[in-house]
C-alpha cells in the first residue's frame, strides 16, 4: 500500500511539468498586498476581506523573541493557554484553544497535516519546534476542517518554515545561556543552553537552506523536590527547492528532531529517575504549477516518529504517517477564489501488533471577495475513514467591511462543523482501547467585528460558542476494578467564550498590544483552563539597532487534581512581567537579554509540579 501511494506522491510532484500554460497575473497582484492572511482560505487575501480574526506571527515578531519557544509565543494569543509553558523544559504541554484541549488543535508544518498516531491524543509535540528555524506562523481559531480536516475543532496553528529567499549565500549563528531556577533557589547558575547555525543559498533556479540546533536545559526539578530533571533537544533541517519554469517550482525538505527529558513519578508525586525520549524523521515533496487564473499544487511527507519511556511501566511506540493532499486553486474574474482537493492520510502504528487507518478527504472551498463589501468564504468536505465510515462537515463564513478613511469597520459571522476521528491509540492501543468508536464532531458559531481606521489602530471583538457531539472520553465502566474504556458521550458539550484584541501605535516607534480571553463551559471548564486571561505589551525601538518591550500575563483561578488524594483542588491566579531587550552592533552583530517573571510571583501550573522563577537568558546573533 504504502509503496503504491509514495509513487504517488512522486509523480504528483513531477505531474505538472505536462502542462505549459502562463502564470497568473491575478495571482502576482495577491501576492504583493500588504497585511495579508492565507489561513482562512490557502489564498494570500488582505486582512480586510476575511472573515475570521486570524492572528499572525510574522518574521519581524520572531525576531524580536529570540530565545522563547513556539509554545510560549503561541500562548500569549488570545483565546489559547498552552500549559507546561512555565514548567521544567521537558513537561507536557497541553494545547486549551477556546475551551478545548490537544486532541481539538491541528499543527501544519509547511502545508502538511503532523500528528502522533500513536500518543492518546494524536497531537504534535510542539517541544521539537526550534523557534529560530521558523519563518512565520498564522493561528486560525474556530471549526476549520473543511480546508484542514482531522481534529481542526478549536485552532489551527499554521508554521512556514524559512527558505532561502535571496540571491548569494547566507550563514546566521544564534546561540544564548541563561539561567533555570525555581522562586525558592535564585542561584543564578547557568543552566539553559541553545545554538542554531543556519546555512542558506540562492542562485538562479535552485536554492538550498540546511539548518541544525541544540538545546540543553538542566536545574529544575520536573515534580516539587530536589532532584534535577534535564531536558535536551537536537533538530535538523534541509529544504531544496528548484523553479523548473516560471510556472513550475518544486521543493523537497528532510526533517530530524530527538528529544530526550527525564521526569518524575507522578503518583505518588516524588523524585524519580525516569527518562522519556523521542525520535522524528520527516521527508516532504512539494510543488506548485502556476497556469493562468490558477494554480495545481501538491504538498506531501512521509512522517516516522519513535517514543519509549523509562519508568515503573517502561513502553514504547513506533508509528508512521503518510500525508498526501493535491489541490487546484483558481480565480474567477478576481472576486471568485476557489480551491478543491483530495487529501489521504494513512496512520501505523505498532502496538502489541500493527494497526493501521486511512482517511480519504475530497474537499471543496469558495470565497467571494464583492466590489461592495460583502465577502463570503464557505466550504465542504466528505472524510471517509477506514474504521467509522463517512462524515460529512461545513463551513459559512460571510463578513462585511465598510470603508472608513485609510481603514475599515469588518463584521462577520461563521457556522462551521469539524471532526475529530478516534486515534489509533484510542481504537486499538493498550488503554482501554474501543474499536467501535465513532467521530466527536464540533459545531461553532462565531460572530463579531474588527475596527482598523488606520495603520495605527486596530481592535477586534468576538464571541463563540462551541458544541461538542459524540465526545471521545475515557470512561470507567467497573468501579470496583477500575477498568475502564475510551466511549462516545452521549450528552453534547458546550463551551462559549469572548475574544478581545487590540493593537495600537499611540507615537512612532511605540506599539501597544493587549488582548483579553472569557472561557466558559455550561458544565465547568476542564482542568488547568482559566475561566480569564490577559495577555499585554509594550514595545519600543529606541533606533534602528535596539528594541525593548516589557509583556504581561494574567492567569486566572483554575481547578486541577491533587493525585495524593484524588480531590480537586483550585489553584490561585497569577501574573508575571517579562523584560526583553535587543540590540544590533551592525548588520553582523547582534545581542538580546531577556529576564522572565521580574518578581518573582510564586505559581502552581500543574499541582505538585515546580514552575519557573525569575530567570534571565543571554543571546547573541551573527549573521554573514
Amino acid at each position: 500500500m504504502k509503496k503504491v501511494v509514495f509513487g504517488l506522491l512522486t509523480f504528483c510532484g513531477c505531474a505538472p511539468l505536462i502542462a505549459q500554460e502562463q502564470p497568473n497575473d491575478s495571482t502576482i497582484k495577491v501576492q504583493n498586498l500588504d497585511e495579508v492572511v492565507v489561513s482562512d482560505s490557502r489564498f494570500q487575501l488582505k486582512r480586510e476581506n476575511s472573515g475570521k480574526t486570524v492572528i499572525k506571527i510574522d518574521a519581524k515578531e520572531l525576531e524580536a523573541n529570540q530565545g522563547r519557544s513556539v509554545a510560549e509565543l503561541i500562548n500569549t494569543k488570545s483565546g489559547i493557554e498552552v500549559n507546561g509553558t512555565r514548567s521544567y523544559a521537558g513537561q507536557n504541554l497541553t494545547v486549551f484553544a477556546r475551551g478545548g484541549n490537544n486532541r481539538q488543535v491541528l499543527v501544519i508544518i509547511d502545508g502538511i497535516q503532523v500528528s502522533d498516531p500513536s500518543n492518546v491524543n494524536a497531537e504534535y509535540d510542539l517541544r521539537l519546534l526550534n523557534t529560530n528555524q521558523i519563518e512565520s506562523i498564522e493561528i486560525l481559531k474556530g471549526a476549520a476542517s473543511t480546508l484542514y480536516g482531522n481534529a481542526a475543532a478549536t485552532a489551527v496553528i499554521n508554521i512556514t518554515t524559512k527558505k532561502a529567499n535571496k540571491e548569494g549565500t547566507a550563514l546566521e549563528v544564534l546561540s544564548s545561556i541563561g539561567t533555570n531556577q525555581s522562586q525558592d533557589d535564585q542561584n543564578y547558575n547557568l543552566a539553559d543552553f541553545s545554538n542554531t547555525v543556519t546555512f542558506s543559498a540562492k542562485q538562479d533556479r535552485f536554492s538550498i537552506l540546511a539548518s541544525g540546533g541544540h538545546q540543553f536545559t538542566n536545574g529544575l526539578s520536573a515534580a516539587v523536590g530536589e532532584e534535577e530533571d534535564p531536558f535536551s533537544r537536537i533538530e535538523g533541517t534541509v529544504k531544496l527547492g528548484y523553479q523548473f519554469s516560471e510556472q513550475f517550482t518544486v521543493t523537497a525538505s528532510a526533517f530530524y528532531n530527538k528529544l530526550n527529558a527525564d521526569f518524575d513519578n507522578g503518583f505518588p508525586i516524588e523524585d524519580a529517575d525516569f527518562s522519556f525520549d523521542s525520535e522524528q524523521s520527516r521527508f516532504g515533496l512539494s510543488s506548485t504549477y502556476a497556469y493562468k487564473n490558477g494554480s495545481l499544487n501538491f504538498n506531501g511527507a512521509f512522517n516516522q516518529i519513535t517514543r519509549s519511556f523509562q519508568s515503573s511501566f517502561p513502553s514504547a511506540f513506533d508509528s508512521e504517517s503518510l500525508v498526501l493532499d493535491l489541490f487546484n486553486k483558481y480565480t474567477f474574474n478576481n472576486r471568485f477564489y476557489t480551491i478543491a482537493g483530495l487529501n489521504l492520510i494513512d496512520n501505523t502504528t505498532l502496538f502489541s501488533e500493527e494497526q493501521n487507518t486511512t482517511s480519504i478527504d475530497p474537499y471543496a472551498n469558495v470565497v467571494y471577495v464583492s466590489d461592495f463589501g460583502l465577502n463570503l468564504n464557505a466550504g465542504v468536505r466528505l472524510n471517509n475513514h477506514s474504521e467509522y465510515g463517512s462524515n460529512f462537515i461545513y463551513n459559512f463564513n460571510p463578513s462585511y467591511v465598510f470603508g472608513i478613511g485609510e481603514g475599515y469597520l469588518k463584521f462577520l459571522g461563521s457556522y462551521a462543523t469539524s471532526f475529530i476521528a478516534p486515534n489509533l491509540s484510542q481504537l486499538f492501543g493498550p488503554f482501554g482501547p474501543n474499536p467501535d468508536l465513532d467521530v466527536e464532531e464540533n459545531t461553532t458559531l462565531e460572530g463579531g467585528l474588527e475596527y482598523r481606521p488606520s495603520e495605527k489602530f486596530r481592535i477586534s471583538a468576538l464571541y463563540f460558542n462551541r458544541s461538542e457531539e459524540g465526545r471521545i472520553d475515557f470512561v470507567t465502566i467497573n468501579p470496583d476494578t477500575f477498568e475502564s474504556q475510551y466511549q462516545n458521550l452521549e450528552e453534547t458539550v458546550d463551551f462559549n467564550g469572548v475574544e478581545v484584541e487590540l493593537n495600537v501605535i499611540p507615537v512612532a516607534n511605540l506599539n501597544l498590544v493587549a488582548n483579553y480571553t472569557y472561557t466558559d463551559a455550561e458544565n465547568g471548564l476542564a482542568l488547568r483552563i482559566p475561566q480569564n486571561k490577559v495577555n499585554a505589551s509594550v514595545a519600543y525601538d529606541f533606533s534602528a539597532k535596539t528594541y525593548v518591550s516589557l509583556s504581561y500575563q494574567t492567569v486566572s483561578d483554575r481547578t486541577d487534581t491533587d493525585f495524593a488524594t484524588f480531590s480537586q483542588v483550585d489553584l490561585d491566579a497569577f501574573s508575571l512581567l517579562n523584560l526583553y531587550v535587543k540590540h544590533d552592533i551592525n548588520d553582523t552583530l547582534g545581542f538580546f537579554f531577556a529576564l522572565d517573571n521580574v518578581f518573582n510571583e510564586t505559581y502552581v501550573e500543574v499541582t505538585d509540579f515546580t514552575t519557573r522563577g525569575r530567570n534571565m537568558r543571554l543571546g547573541m546573533r551573527l549573521q554573514f
